[in-house]
Order: structure tokens, then C-alpha cells, then sequence
């Protein structure tokens, strides 16, 4: 009877333990860490700018499960004319391979409020993230591209 006993106990607990089959499962999201930006290009027009951030400027974003965050500076300290100190932050949301960041907050305070889409791969620990930056009240309309490899 013992057996018994013990053998249902075992049962029951097997079975409350087991996952349901009705619940959703949660997805990993590729884009949750810390990222730092090695390459940045911009195309205005027939102009285009490539930016290094692995030698005079450095910059990290920061994607949890609901916000994003970004710093970007001189490597100088502020000492010279490559002075520069960018942050900005915000919601964000991501459907299929497009990533659309709500920017609430931004050292560049006419940016904030403005939302911009990017089409997204994430290849082992490399993103790359292509998009339009769109502000007609400051005429600002450009592709941006950014190649971040994660931290760890």
C-alpha cells in the first residue's frame, strides 16, 4: 500500500510538473544585450559617410525586453575638436526583421519623439541594422546603417 501510495504521489507530482501544452512558448529576442557599434554609414543624397567607432569615437547600445539605450563620445575626453557626447533612449518595438525604436529621450532634443524603422540581421554576435532617419522639421533624411557586435 505504501508503494501505492508513493508510486500516485510521484505521478501527481510528474504531471504538475510537466508544461502545459495550451501555453504560449516565449521566443528569444536576438536583439536583447549590449551591443557596440564598430561601423556606421549614412547616405544623404550622393553623399555617403562611413564612421569607424573603433578609433576616435566609441558608442553602445543597450536593448533589454521594452527599452533601448545609446552613448556615443570622443575617446579624447572632450579635449579637442572631436568633442562629442550623444545619448538618447526610448521604447522599442520588433515585428518579423523590422526593429522600430520610439525615441523618447535624446541629448538632440528635436529628435525626440520621432520613431525610426530598421530592417535587422543578427549573424552569431554581429547586428546590422538598415533604415531611413526621416525629421522634415529639421530636414533630416538619410539611410543609416550600423554594423554592433554584442558584448561579453
Amino acid at each position: 500500500m505504501q508503494k501505492l501510495t508513493f508510486l500516485i504521489a510521484v505521478a501527481i507530482i510528474s504531471i504538475s510538473c510537466s508544461p502545459k501544452k495550451n501555453q504560449p512558448k516565449t521566443v528569444d529576442n536576438p536583439l536583447i544585450g549590449t551591443w557596440r557599434l564598430i561601423s556606421g554609414t549614412t547616405i544623404e543624397g550622393s553623399d555617403t559617410t562611413v564612421t569607424d567607432y573603433t578609433r576616435d569615437r566609441e558608442m553602445i547600445k543597450i536593448i533589454n525586453k521594452t527599452h533601448f539605450a545609446f552613448l556615443n563620445h570622443d575617446l579624447n575626453h572632450g579635449k579637442d575638436s572631436t568633442a562629442a557626447f550623444v545619448a538618447g533612449g526610448g521604447t522599442y518595438s520588433v515585428k518579423d526583421s523590422l526593429y522600430t525604436e520610439h525615441l523618447t529621450y535624446c541629448n538632440f532634443r528635436e529628435w525626440e519623439g520621432n520613431s525610426f524603422s530598421f530592417v535587422y540581421t543578427v549573424h552569431g554576435d554581429t547586428l546590422v541594422t538598415k533604415g531611413i532617419e526621416r525629421i522634415e522639421d529639421i530636414g533630416v533624411n538619410r539611410i543609416n546603417i550600423e554594423k554592433l557586435v554584442r558584448e561579453k
